[in-house]
């Protein structure tokens, strides 16, 4: 697309105003705003041809006129942006198409296009239409996503690892278990989001700014070609975007999803922890350490995490008292933003889980040098002795403390320095066998013992695995299922053209 540097005879604004526009103004709206709505071009000649062919369909033009006029869009629409001459002096890209149209088919017909809508009804469309394919991009990168992360827990459905609270070791964990718990928070963000996504998905074309028009148009009509679930009933709700910030809140659920998950993974690639790592094709290097491996790409999700956080309030800040008549503040140019910035962190990260390397030895040998099933052995003694809990919790953490002075591990305790430890705090010995102490200090047979549902057992883990496939199988009906429906839009569309185009009469 290219700008013009000279003005027409006569523009939409010398009809009303007595001066043109300051060059201040020209600079800092007029010019910013064009180069924003170029974006969306094809957008706009969807708008323009699916009200074209409605009001022609409605009788509200003679079908010769909209042929004249459904011709040059089309035309307009095949060659692209660059086709179009942009003239700031002209104004907003409604008037720039106008003006476009008016050189191929003359003052007479070009007018007619804009009749029974107005520039904001119809940049309200514009906006939605370019927000939901955004935001089905998202969608897309989410299932990707969950792909990758349920791959990975599916290979480490039994890989035993520590399990952190407070960040030190509490349990035994499972690392599949660990990812499964991401696979359901994503599940639960693509369930936010499309509720978000139906309430964006809604056609406030012939609203017409605020309250109707006398013009008989089919709204349901340019609903079906523009993909749309549904009007928005209320005219003057149709310049409305509260919904945007509906959409970047759900987006920023999304965000801090993933910023959970690449700090788990960024603490854990330390040489610290040394539990996983990321391929060397989602890292960089030093400029001075030779020896560095950066986890960058983990980095840069976290980096894109953090203005998230901001997103829900940036856009209620900017709808903040606005009463019934600012215009200016009807859209949120930020979400756009908002998308990408999602679409772009999900497709990265989804990148670095699916060539991760996970350091399963390692983990198991630090399980089993820890204390983590210390909680197990409170139970297996208050089930053998009847003691009460909180009494035996008393002893096994004396237990620990004394093996811990004594530089002494897990497997190599005996009945005796249990009994030490009963006597230190309890005052009495605890008779439990030795075998028993064994296993309840192993972190694969903790693994194995647990019996509650969503635990780390082996049937729960696999239980849970088969769960999220399916609900990730139903999210791509789903997706694929409103992809068919904006097609069968299009094609309607499409026809409904071509019938004006063969008649024209």
């Amino acid at each position: 697309m290219s700008f013009a540097t000279n003005q027409i005879e006569f523009t939409l604004a010398e009809a009303r105003l007595s001066s043109p526009p300051a060059d201040r103004l020209m600079k800092y709206y007029v010019l910013p705003a064009l180069i924003k709505e170029r974006r969306h071009f094809d957008e706009f000649l969807l708008v323009d041809l699916a009200h074209t062919t409605m009001i022609a369909e409605q009788g509200i033009i003679d079908r010769a006129t909209a042929k004249a006029l459904i011709g040059a869009l089309h035309e307009l629409r095949g060659t692209g942006e660059d086709a179009l001459v942009v003239d700031p002096g002209k104004g907003s890209f409604l008037l720039q198409v106008e003006s476009y149209l008016r050189e191929k088919v003359g003052d007479q017909i070009s007018g007619q296009m804009h009749t029974g809508r107005s520039r904001i009804d119809q940049g309200a469309t514009v906006r939605r239409l370019a927000e939901r394919n955004l935001t089905l991009e998202v969608f897309s990168a989410l299932l990707e996503m969950r792909d990758a992360v349920l791959t990975v827990a599916e290979e480490h459905s039994r890989t035993v690892m520590p399990g952190y609270t407070h960040m030190q070791q509490a349990q035994p964990w499972v690392f599949g278990h660990y990812l499964l718990s991401f696979a359901y928070r994503l599940e639960e963000s693509f369930v936010r989001l499309s509720e978000a996504y139906l309430r964006m998905n809604r056609n406030p074309l012939g609203t017409v700014g605020l309250a109707g028009t006398s013009w008989p148009l089919d709204r349901y009509r340019t609903t079906q070609f523009l993909g749309f679930h549904d009007v928005i009933e209320n005219s003057k709700l149709g310049r409305e975007a509260y919904y945007a910030a509906e959409v970047v809140a759900a987006l920023s659920f999304i965000m801090s999803d993933l910023n959970d998950l690449a700090t788990d993974l960024h603490i854990w690639s330390s040489t610290e922890f040394g539990l996983v790592e990321s391929d060397d094709s989602y890292c960089g290097t030093s400029s001075i350490f030779p020896q560095k491996k950066n986890p960058a790409g983990l980095e840069a999700v976290k980096a894109a995490s953090g203005g998230a956080v901001t997103w829900l309030a940036t856009a209620l800040a900017t709808f903040r008292a606005e009463g019934t008549g600012d215009q200016a503040i009807r859209e949120l140019p930020m979400a756009e933003d908002a998308l990408f910035s999602t679409f772009a962190s999900l497709e990265l990260l989804a990148g670095i889980v699916s060539t991760l390397s996970v350091h399963q030895e390692k983990m198991l040998a630090s399980v089993r040098s820890s204390w983590t099933t210390a909680s197990n052995l409170a139970d297996a003694i208050v089930r053998e002795t009847g003691l009460p809990f909180r009494e035996v919790h008393h002893v096994v953490g004396r237990l620990v403390r004394n093996c811990l002075a004594l530089d002494i591990t897990p497997v190599q305790v005996t009945i005796d320095h249990l009994s030490q430890a009963a006597m230190e705090t309890i005052g009495s010995p605890i008779d439990v066998h030795q075998d028993l102490l064994s296993r309840a200090l192993d972190p694969e047979e903790f693994v194995r013992s647990r019996v509650t549902t969503g635990s780390v057992a082996p049937a729960e883990v696999d239980r849970m695995l088969a769960r999220c496939a399916s609900q990730i199988g139903n999210h791509r009906e789903w997706l694929e299922a409103e992809h068919v429906r904006i097609r069968n839009g299009e094609a309607a569309l499409a026809m409904a053209m071509a019938d004006i185009l063969e008649d024209g009469r």
